[in-house]
């Protein structure tokens, strides 16, 4: 299919992001790139990419020199979707596990507010939080359409990614990304994208052995310096794993057991094909998973609702563990509603805290309303109808679903071998790490996160200093 000349508009109304990009193939406004085993990848037409950024990432010519000596690295970022750390530990996931103590482990890694797939998945690839990337959670009241949305759309980054900047080097990018919705979000700013195929019914996530089928073409046809990679079945089985409050979680450790055997086959092909002295691969979770009881709901919308003040003046996008609180009365009342929304929803049972969305550890931006409500461990929101509105027992989004793992394997000599850091690392650090990793330089205020090839202050410190 050749390239047509149409530009690519990050606004265009449409479906789905699976059903929009369907459409922009079949009317020549991307390009279809036939790959291995039957599959298909799509590019940009015209272009290498397409990202609704305001201006491009700056470079340098020093920069320049160091980047052109290291484009023999390949650099694979590996998302298991929903894992706790705790798991890779129980013996069912040995690849995962060699790979964690063969090189760079943080212990203490953490994903970050709001505890979601789409805002913690979007901190990875820009190294910043959501307060400056416009993506605080999956779900979101549009303040501009005044409707309740996934957060899928590109536009809604409002900064550049390490995509981008790598893209403007001259670094080939690539997604392989198994959420219709991650797919949406990431739009056309990799060189080239896995459309996800097939997409289960109601779960919206192509499984991981089509996800790493298309990982394996990529490889062979486009040979990608950096690939982001999402693979959903953890995450989508122990959403719907109704033994996960009994400790069985009978569903959830079939997906261990066969994302473990996926991930060792990739590591194998990048042994077999001479990638991995020159690889490294960053495994991380987005966030963790807590499972409750059918009892163990938590409704807001009634309870809000019976407020003379603010009854018919607020609005609730539930996040899962999680529900951002938005006030749609009188500005001069905001103060006011977001203090009598904190002490009812403090005296609910169930609710672990309620802060203002404007507290300094949430870093969260005007897309995230006015309060955060987060649920104690064991428990669910479903708003606005109880148990129907949310009837799945697996949630994330609250603290406890926080710990994740985060290891750097690899057989590049600059990635560390069999090491544990105590250091905090978080989702925001994916970008970070990948730059130092291709030597491109940053400044101050490029990012939030730090460098995580190392486990020392100084040099964590030195992404954020311009280091090579």
């Amino acid at each position: 299919m050749g390239c047509q000349d149409e530009a690519y508009d990050p606004q265009r109304p449409g479906g789905s992001p699976f059903e929009d990009g369907q459409e922009r193939i079949r009317t020549g406004r991307r390009t279809l790139i036939t790959a291995g085993a039957g599959l298909a990848f799509s590019a940009a037409a015209g272009s290498a990419a397409a990202a609704p950024t305001k201006k491009k990432p700056a470079r340098t010519l020093h920069e320049g020199a160091t980047v052109q000596r290291r484009r023999g690295r390949r650099a694979y970022v590996l998302v298991i979707d929903g894992c706790r750390p705790d798991e890779l530990d129980q013996g069912l996931t040995p690849n995962l596990k060699a790979l964690r103590d063969g090189g760079l482990a943080y212990p203490r890694a953490v994903s970050m507010p709001v505890m979601e797939t789409i805002p913690n998945h979007v901190m990875m690839m820009t190294g910043m939080r959501p307060d400056r990337t416009g993506v605080p959670a999956n779900s979101v009241l549009d303040l501009t359409e005044g409707t309740i949305r996934d957060m899928d759309r590109p536009s809604d980054i409002k900064v550049a990614t390490i995509i981008d900047r790598m893209n403007v080097r001259g670094l080939r990018t690539a997604t392989v990304l198994s959420k219709d919705y991650l797919y949406g979000i990431f739009g056309e700013r990799a060189g080239r994208r896995w459309e996800p195929f097939p997409l289960l019914p109601l779960t919206n996530h192509a499984p991981d052995q089509a996800t790493m089928r298309a990982v394996d073409a990529m490889l062979d046809d486009y040979d990608p310096h950096l690939m982001f990679v999402n693979l959903g079945d953890i995450d989508r089985f122990g959403h719907s794993d109704v033994t996960g409050p009994a400790g069985v979680k009978a569903l959830r450790r079939s997906a261990l057991i066969d994302t473990d055997r996926l991930v060792g086959t990739f590591i194998d092909t990048l042994k077999s094909t001479g990638r991995w002295e020159k690889s490294m691969v960053v495994v991380l979770a987005d966030h963790s998973m807590d499972w409750s009881i059918p009892t163990n709901t938590i409704t807001m919308t009634p309870r809000l609702a019976a407020d003379p003040f603010l009854a018919g003046q607020v609005v609730i996008a539930q996040n899962g563990g999680a529900e951002l609180v938005y006030w749609r009365g009188a500005e001069d009342q905001r103060a006011q509603a977001v203090q009598r929304i904190q002490t009812i929803a403090t005296a609910t049972p169930g609710v672990l805290e309620a802060p203002a969305r404007t507290d300094p550890r949430l870093r969260l931006g005007p897309e995230a309303g006015d309060v955060v409500l987060y649920c104690q461990a064991g428990w669910r929101f479903s708003d606005p109808q109880p148990l129907l509105s949310n009837p799945i027992p697996g949630n994330h989004g609250h603290p406890a679903t926080e710990p994740i793992p985060f290891f750097i394997g690899g057989g590049h000599r600059d990635v560390p071998r069999g090491r544990s850091s105590s250091h905090a690392a978080s989702t925001v650090d994916v970008a970070p790490t990948v730059a130092d990793f291709f030597g491109i330089r940053a400044g101050r205020s490029d990012y939030d996160g730090s460098t995580r090839l190392t486990t020392t202050k100084r040099a964590s410190a030195g992404i954020r200093k311009g280091r090579r």
